[in-house]
């Protein structure tokens, strides 16, 4: 900050985003972790949920929807806490001993900077808490019966706040003495970014993944089509809070990075939009990334990567191109299971987030969606919104949330330049493509079935050398 020419002085409050369901436990104690922690994508969960599976009737996977707006899937933060109870043998201890603590990165973060050890406070906000799968949106509490199926101990969850208010002050360093009062999970932290207060106004983030969010208003709405219902944002202790559908897509600037490091095909992101530029079509390729199984609006997680389509014309500007396009295509299906859900087709598109630098992509997306597509002259909302969170709150008051005082913001805009037939043409040979994406994985109860037909091959060995002695005793007359 002093390099900068800030006075640290000025700096009112602090506010935290993170990403949302990554979990961490830690030990209270000694203020470290217990193991490291579960990033959102992770698969290795995946034994977990079928575990879970069998216990509910029918192997309903929506069992939770009306509680907590999302399907049992790996994503979320119970499963992946149920993983680290089951399976690492310092947690389970720290949980009996009652020194374990339990949050997403935000809890981890907040409790630290506010004095870890020596008293810091365990809490998350109604975003974070909401991606946990333990979390009542409508209550907005812990969840009671859900904890006791998942079998996680209430007493190591954090206290639930809103996302704007004075949590603790920073307990040391520069910024001694300062309150940390917003916190926000990054994609509800873009939508207050974004300034999406009203209901109807949508964005979309291009991360690592591709994260889609309508604001519903005060209102919950269920989703018929595969989206997540969420807790927007509660700007308050004494404030409402504000719901939003979700649409969760998991591989977008990870794609980038995968053609890079893993292929080798591309030295930086931006060369990976260069071969793009250079070839302008995909010439029939078609990419569906589906390295972590497919999110919304499939949930399906035996899902895998494929590149199909390819012919020996393809080189590796036709692979980025038809990377870029899955990115978008992606979204083109969270935005029609949106557009069906909500009933008011979205007239365009708010984005932000590290992908929207690329130009390609931005024109790309526009020209699959058939609408404009927008982009703040400031990218990065998220921060922008733990921001406004923080400095909206209650004992700080140095930014108004009134739409009325908000200032007006500059946008880049990208209009359509392709038919809506060529554009339905493309995305309906990419859904054929995610078809074919389908069922590569096979399930813990098919990998796992104990039944003689799982060993037909040695059965029929075995039967088949009976017969034979039966047949030769037979015929040597004893």
């Amino acid at each position: 900050m002093k390099e900068l020419n800030i006075d640290i002085t000025n700096i009112r409050a602090i506010g935290v985003t993170n990403q949302r369901e990554t979990t961490v436990v830690w030990d209270k104690t000694t203020g470290e972790p217990l193991y490291n922690a579960i990033v959102w994508l992770d698969l290795r969960t995946q034994t977990t949920v079928d575990h879970l599976l069998k216990r509910i009737p029918g192997k309903n996977k929506t069992f939770s929807k009306f509680k907590t707006g999302l399907p049992l899937s790996t994503y979320f933060s119970a499963v992946k806490l149920r993983w680290l109870l089951d399976n690492v043998e310092e947690i389970k201890k720290a949980v009996e001993d009652g020194r374990a603590m339990f949050g997403t990165i935000d809890s981890w973060l907040i409790w630290s900077l506010t004095g870890g050890k020596n008293g810091g406070i365990h809490c998350t906000d109604v975003t974070n808490a909401s991606r946990t799968m333990l979390f009542n949106i409508h209550s907005l509490e812990w969840d009671p019966e859900l904890c006791k199926f998942f079998e996680i101990p209430m007493e190591i969850l954090p206290n639930v706040r809103s996302s704007s208010e004075i949590y603790g002050v920073m307990e040391s360093g520069a910024l001694t003495g300062v309150p940390i009062s917003g916190c926000l999970g990054d994609q509800h932290a873009a939508l207050v970014g974004q300034m999406c207060f009203q209901d109807g106004q949508a964005k979309n983030t291009y991360g690592t993944g591709c994260f889609l969010l309508c604001n519903t208003g005060q209102k919950s709405v269920f989703s018929e089509h595969g989206l997540l219902t969420t807790i927007a944002y509660k700007m308050g202790k004494d404030k409402p809070a504000f719901y939003a559908l979700e649409g969760s897509v998991a591989i977008a600037g990870a794609v980038v990075r995968w053609l890079r490091d893993n292929l080798g095909i591309a030295n930086s992101s931006l060369e990976v939009e260069k071969l793009a530029a250079e070839v302008g079509t995909s010439y029939g390729c078609y990419f569906v990334p589906a390295f972590s199984g497919l999110y919304a609006p499939y949930w399906e997680p035996s899902a895998r990567g494929i590149i199909c389509g390819l012919t020996q014309f393809t080189n590796k500007n036709h692979i980025a191109f038809a990377a870029l396009e899955a990115v978008c295509f992606q979204t083109r299906e969270i935005l029609d299971a949106m557009n069906k859900d909500c009933g008011i087709p979205l007239s365009q598109l708010q984005v932000d987030g590290g992908m929207t630098t690329n130009k390609i992509l931005m024109q790309l997306q526009s020209d699959i969606l058939c609408i404009p597509v927008v982009k703040p002259s400031m990218a990065e909302t998220t921060a922008l919104g733990a921001a406004m969170a923080a400095g909206a709150a209650e004992g700080v008051e140095v930014w108004s949330l009134n739409p009325r005082d908000l200032t007006a913001v500059t946008w880049e805009r990208f209009e359509p330049q392709i038919n809506p037939e060529e554009s339905e043409y493309r995305y309906g040979r990419w859904k054929k493509a995610v078809m074919k994406s389908m069922g590569w994985e096979a399930s813990e109860s098919s990998n796992g079935d104990s039944s003689i037909f799982s060993s037909l091959p040695f059965s029929v060995f075995i039967m088949s050398s009976m017969l034979m002695l039966i047949g030769a005793k037979y015929l040597s007359g004893k």
